[in-house]
This record gives C-alpha cells, structure tokens and sequence, in this order.
C-alpha cells in the first residue's frame, strides 16, 4: 500500500464511498462521522479499514484478512468483525466479504485496486462495457442527488464496449463535477451474481471482466492521479494512468431510504462476492 493513497488495492470500508455531510441517521439516532473529503466522509472516515492492520491467515488458494473494528470506530456503531478472503481460482480472483455486528449499523465494503491494461501510459483507449441502464447523479460534492438517471443519450452509457476516452471530455455537468468518471452505476443484475463490466485492451489484448452481486459499480477514470504516487519499481502514476471498478452499494445510501438499504443488524451475516477474470482475446 502506498502511504500517499491507502485505498491503492485496499479492502475499503466501514463504508465505501461517500457519505454525505459525515453524517446518518439510524432509527431515530444522528452519527457524526469524520469528514475526510471536503463537507463529506469517504471510504470510512480518516482511519478507514484500508489504514488497520489484519489480522492474516493462508489458504490453500490464497489468503484470509479479519478485523474487528470496535463500536464507535470512526463514528459507526456497533462492533463489527469483518472477514475478507482471496483466492485464486485459474484466471479468476475471488473476493469474498462477510461481517457481523453487536449493534444495528451499516456496512459496505469494497476494492480499489487500480488496473491499467496496457501496463503503461493511460486508461483512455481501454474499451469498457458496463452492465447498467442506469446510474446515480451527483451533486457537487460527488454525493447522488437521489436520481436513477437513464444513462441513454449521455456519457455514462457503456452498454455497448467504447472506449474511456471517447466521452470523457465532452462538456457534460456530471463529467465537470467528477473530473471525468467518478460515478456509480445501477447494474442490471437484479441482486443476482452476474457480470457487472468489461474491460479490453486491444493492443495487448487483455481482457478483465468484473463479476459480482452487488447493485452497484463506482467507475473511477483516475482523474485524480497527478503523478506523485509512485508504485512497483518507481514506477510514476499520472492522470488518467489507471482505473477502478468498485463493486458497492451506492454512495450515500444510509441517507437514501430509497437506495438498497446498507443496514445491518445483529444476527443477520454481510456476505457479498466479487470475482475479478483475466483473459486474452
């Protein structure tokens, strides 16, 4: 993990994304949460889930991760103990999440691994294809405004593989706000397992698709990446250098009723599964 972006390949939580004003409320209680992006908390407050230690243990296809993160951490209630597993099946990286609390609260948690295709230069002509008619609007501050927009006729729509850069400058509200991509989509899958994206680069010919059960997609373009991060080898990270497919709930849902709910209470088990498959075309 880079000490200059902890989310850098990071499991994310307690609750991925943003939560608008560092704040929700939960049966009639207000939590305060840290605010770490601007009016905003995002990725779980200033010590998030991507800046504790996990607890490790190997498997014989990969590795499991636990934490407990105790009742109050960062403002969240209830003590939640969070497993994470890997494992590697053939071309395919499974991710497993599961979680328990002692007290009603919320969760959602994430990935943020960043990939680039082509392993130099930018992301802007990897071709992608999103499983989605929909997507979540965002206000200034990136938080959704509560739309389910049709992403048909805008910049969003990538039910058919085109690639990233084709759009990403053309002028639209949204696109300003983000700086290009940084936005959630509905995905069509209707809770089910199923595929949420595609990846493909064509000089190489790499292909990475994104499996999951989640309703949700946050499709990062690496807008922020201005060259100070440096990973493996020195290697330098510029704009638009790598991108993100964030398998989620949607931003904000705690103050959402109208979003899937992120709820979790006693006795009920968080389970969601992402699989990341590699291929060559």
């Amino acid at each position: 993990l880079q000490k200059n972006n902890p989310y850098f390949g990071a499991i994310v939580g307690r609750y991925a994304n943003r939560i608008a004003r560092g704040q929700f409320s939960l049966h009639g209680k207000t939590y305060s949460l840290p605010r770490n992006d601007g009016e905003n908390s995002l990725h779980g407050g200033t010590r998030g889930f991507d800046k504790v230690v996990w607890t490790a243990k190997p498997l014989n296809d990969g590795v499991e991760f636990t934490y407990v993160s105790p009742d109050g951490d960062q403002g969240y209630p209830g003590t939640l103990t969070a497993t994470v597993r890997y494992t590697l099946h053939r071309n395919t990286l499974r991710i497993e999440y599961t979680a328990a609390t002692d007290k009603d609260t919320v969760v959602n948690l994430t990935n943020h691994a960043y990939f680039n295709l082509s392993g130099a230069g930018d992301i802007l002509s990897h071709q992608l294809k999103l499983n989605a008619t929909r997507y979540t609007p965002v206000d200034a501050g990136l938080i959704p405004t509560g739309e389910l927009a049709a992403v048909e006729g805008t910049p969003f729509d990538f039910r058919t593989a085109t690639m990233i850069g084709q759009r990403i400058n053309d002028g639209s509200e949204q696109l300003k706000r983000g700086k290009g991509y940084d936005h959630n989509w509905v995905l069509d899958n209707n809770g089910r397992f199923a595929q949420a994206a595609e990846v493909y680069e064509q000089v190489t010919g790499r292909v990475l698709q994104v499996w999951t059960d989640q309703p949700g997609l946050q499709f990062y373009s690496g807008n922020f990446l201005d060259g100070t991060l440096k990973g493996r080898l020195g290697k330098v990270y510029g704009h638009r250098s790598a991108l993100c497919l964030e398998t989620q709930h949607f931003p904000d849902s705690p103050n959402h009723p109208d979003f899937p709910s992120t709820e979790l209470k006693p006795g009920q088990k968080y389970h969601t599964l992402t699989e990341l498959r590699f291929s060559v075309r």
